[in-house]
Order: C-alpha cells, then structure tokens, then sequence
C-alpha cells in the first residue's frame, strides 16, 4: 500500500507541475505576438528572442539616426504576416528593423547615390550580422539598392505619419511615438487556473504594492495574469522589473502598461 506520506508528497508534485506549466504556456516559442492590454504600449514593443539574441525595442524614436547596411527583401515573403499583424506587401513603402516603435516612419538615405525615400516599420528584421534595415522591394528600388542588393545607408526617425498628400499619399506631417509615458505596473506571473493566480496574488500582497489580476483572452484561451506594482512612467517599471529578476527571483517579470 502507498503511505499517507507518499500520497501527500505525490500530490504536492502534481500541484507544482501544474502551475509551472501554467505560467510557461503563455512564453512559447513560435507564438504569435499576444495582443496588447489597453494601455500605451503594445504587444510589439515587447522584447523578444531571435537565433538565440534578445531584443529590446525602443520606447521613443525620437532623435534617432543610425548609419549602416541596408538589405531588401521581396517575393519569398509578400503574402506574409509581418511582426504587427500585416501583410507583407513588397511593393508598399515599408520596412523592417529591430528595435524602432512599430508604425514609425523613417527616411533611407543612401549614401552613394544620396537618393532617399521614406519609409513605414511594420516588421521586426534583419537578423544578419551588420544589417540595420531591411526595405521593400519598392523601397530598394527608389534608392538604386535592387541590383547590388545592400547599399550603405542613414536612417533618421521621423515619428507616426500624422497627414498624407493628396496627390502622391506620402506622408508629410509627423509626431513623436514615446512609450514612456503612462500608466505601468510589472507582471511577474500568467496561469491556466484563476484559483491558481489567485494564491499567488495572495502570497505577493503580503511583500508588493498593487498586487492585481488581469483576465486576457486569446486564441489559446483564457489567461490570468499577476502583477505587482503601479508606475508613471516605463523607464521605473523596468527597473523594478530588473530588481524582480535579479534580487527576487522572478526570472519571467517584465513591464506592462495598464
């Protein structure tokens, strides 16, 4: 016969399994990109991993300028789902780069022909060593990069496109995107199990301000999600998110706008 003792620790077992599961479903890899909560910041300016390096996308674009390879990419990938939910469309005026807030528009200079053109982010790439940007195939083109397929250029940020030409539809008016601003709080844990989340809400209300659970609903089903803490800004929620992994232990913390 199985002693009271193993039973209890069997069951013990069973009970952690669980709810290690449920708080690691929600991070697997190969996802699509959750949906944002209502708040500022959306689900795309999340970090994220590729071929093993994480990525942390900027909260402001404002002052941006980088100088380095540009690449272009075409007919493999029209038809697909870019990093915000799009279709890719190559011959659209778009582009994809690895840190700057989605929508931003920026201008592609290069700097051998001096020809420029300006582009919208609405991907996250390229993931090759020494690109900064990757254009469209109508982009590539309006620079003179199709045939040498990379070109030496400048990106400068110009913010979300706030008016459009009547004649050519190009943007010609623009304003600031800047994530840092609002309302954030840290999530440091999701579950399958509301009963679940709800003792752990518990535990943490003993130690944490503001501990809170927040529902979301996707195509995986239904979440409940942990959060601790209430800032103005993101730039003190990451902080204490960095003080959460380091100092506390919760490796999965990340900021999160209410």
């Amino acid at each position: 016969m199985i002693s009271r003792f193993t039973c209890l620790f069997l069951l013990m077992v069973l009970t952690l399994s669980v709810i290690g599961c449920s708080k690691s479903i929600e991070s697997m890899p190969h996802a699509p990109p959750p949906r944002s909560d209502a708040g500022k910041m959306p689900a795309t300016q999340r970090p994220y991993t590729v071929l093993g390096k994480q990525y942390t996308p900027i909260a402001t674009a404002h002052g941006f300028v980088q100088t380095g390879i540009a690449s272009w990419y075409g007919k493999k990938f029209h038809g697909r789902k870019t990093a915000n939910g799009e279709i890719y469309d190559m011959y659209a005026m778009t582009a994809a780069h690895k840190t700057l807030p989605m929508n931003s528009w920026v201008e592609v200079r290069n700097l051998d022909t001096n020809q420029k053109i300006r582009v919208r982010i609405n991907d996250r790439g390229p993931f090759v060593t020494g690109r900064i940007i990757d254009l469209s195939y109508t982009g590539a083109k309006r620079i003179n990069m199709l045939g040498p397929g990379t070109a030496r250029v400048r990106v400068t940020a110009l913010g979300a496109a706030t008016a459009y030409s009547k004649t050519t539809h190009d943007p010609v008016s623009f304003k600031q995107l800047d994530y840092w601003k609002g309302n954030f709080t840290v999530q440091v844990g999701a579950f399958k199990i509301r009963a679940n989340a709800q003792k752990f809400k518990e535990k943490l209300a003993k130690s944490y301000l503001n501990a809170h659970i927040v529902a979301h609903k996707d195509y995986r089903g239904t979440f409940y999600r942990v959060r601790i803490g209430r800032f103005s800004n993101l730039k003190d929620a990451e902080r204490f998110s960095v003080t959460l992994k380091v100092d506390d232990g919760f490796g999965q913390a990340f900021a999160v706008a209410q």
